[in-house]
């Protein structure tokens, strides 16, 4: 019987065989420094590149999502996870998977359930793109705050972790990118002990997912009907 992990990290892949294989060694070599006992699951959303070959040589529990979407894939990848925590981040070598340890501290010894990175508190939003950075972002983020009264810097970064239990009470649905958004809305409305670290935004390696207006108009729909209160929580 294989030993369960105690972390989970999930990451999404859609065409990254150039990072996949480099990410994966540093987030082994973080379970390795610091003795975490992890799992790494890639949830593959269709690559027709060599990212599952790179992804299985490496070590990696490797998922296929046959539904295209940020959001699907992440779904199928923490429906597979045995973790009792867990850390989301991209698979194209933007985020710095050398800060786990830290979100583990804040889950394990503060208590923290939900524990997101920002690139606004540390000056890390230098490679945000330029609209996303000064307008889209913010705005989401001043808007969201406003409405559900909460405290957060950065709303739609990738890097971030939380507690299996915490995932359960979230319950996600989202497909797409707005998926990051509706994590954070829903953490609020539960209630759960939410805090931030920053985190430094990387070069991105490759063909960015990102389609401004497709996203942009679906987040804030995500907005609208979190407003509107169709989802409940216990």
């Amino acid at each position: 019987m294989k030993n369960i992990p105690s972390v989970s990290v999930v990451m999404p892949c859609l065409n990254e065989e150039r990072t996949i294989g480099p990410v994966i060694e540093k987030i082994q070599s973080v379970f390795k420094e610091h003795r975490i006992q992890g799992e790494i699951i890639v949830a593959d959303n269709g690559s027709e590149d060599r990212s599952v070959e790179i992804a299985t040589a490496k070590g990696a529990q490797v998922v296929h999502e046959v539904i295209r979407g940020y959001g699907y894939a992440y779904l199928k990848g923490f429906a597979s996870a045995r973790g009792k925590y867990f850390v989301m981040g991209d698979s194209d070598g933007t985020y710095d998977f050398g800060l786990i340890p830290l979100f583990l501290e804040r889950m394990e010894k503060k208590g923290h359930d939900f524990v997101s990175g920002s690139r606004y508190l540390d000056g890390g939003d230098l490679e945000i793109p330029f609209l996303h950075r000064w307008i889209g972002n913010p705005v989401l983020t001043v808007l969201l705050n406003f409405l559900f009264d909460a405290r957060y810097t950065d709303v739609y970064c990738g890097l971030r972790s939380f507690t299996r239990e915490a995932y359960e009470r979230i319950r996600p649905l989202s497909g797409g990118m707005e998926f990051n958004l509706e994590l954070a809305i829903n953490a609020r409305l539960a209630g759960l002990k939410i805090s931030e670290i920053p985190v430094h935004l990387a070069p991105r390696q490759g063909e960015s997912k990102l389609n401004t207006v497709v996203d942009g108009w679906r987040s804030f729909r995500m907005i609208l009907k979190k407003v509107r209160g169709k989802i409940t929580y216990s």
